[in-house]
C-alpha cells in the first residue's frame, strides 16, 4: 500500500478547513499524521491573508491518479473554487508531494515550508517504525 505525504495550505478559515480536511483523510487511514501548522506569507499574489501550511501523511490503497481526484473532491467539499489566479486565496489546497520514498512535486524543493512539513512527517514515521 503506498505511503503518501500531501502538502496542505489555506488562508480562508484556515484552522477549520485544515482540520476538516484532516478528518476526511483520517477516513482513508485512521493512523494519518499531521505536521505542525506553519504561518507563511503568500507567494506570487501578495494582496491576501497569510497562509497556514502543514502536511498530512497516510497509507492509502488508491494509486496517485485516483488519490489526486479524491483530494480535488475534498477541496471542492470545503469550498475551493479554482480561478485564473493560481496563487490566490483558497479555503484549502491539497497536493501530493511524496509517494513512498519519491518526491513528486517540485514545491518540496521550492518552498521551505513544504520541505519542513514533509521532513517532519518522514521523521515521525521513521520513529514510529523503529
Amino acid at each position: 500500500m503506498p505511503f503518501y505525504i500531501v502538502a496542505v495550505g489555506s488562508n480562508i478559515n484556515a484552522q477549520v478547513n485544515i482540520h476538516q480536511a484532516f478528518e476526511l483523510i483520517e477516513k482513508i487511514d485512521s493512523q494519518a499524521s499531521m505536521a505542525t501548522l506553519l504561518s507563511t506569507e503568500p507567494v506570487g499574489f501578495t494582496e491576501q491573508a497569510d497562509f497556514t501550511n502543514t502536511a498530512f501523511s497516510f497509507d492509502c490503497v488508491l494509486n496517485a491518479t485516483d488519490l489526486k481526484a479524491h483530494l480535488k473532491i475534498i477541496e471542492n467539499q470545503l469550498g475551493r473554487v479554482r480561478t485564473s489566479n493560481k496563487n490566490g486565496p483558497r479555503p484549502i489546497d491539497l497536493d501530493i508531494v511524496k509517494i513512498d520514498n519519491d518526491i513528486v512535486d517540485d514545491d518540496y524543493h521550492q518552498y521551505d515550508f513544504v520541505k519542513k512539513s514533509v521532513d517532519e512527517l518522514v521523521s515521525k514515521r521513521a520513529m514510529k517504525n523503529k
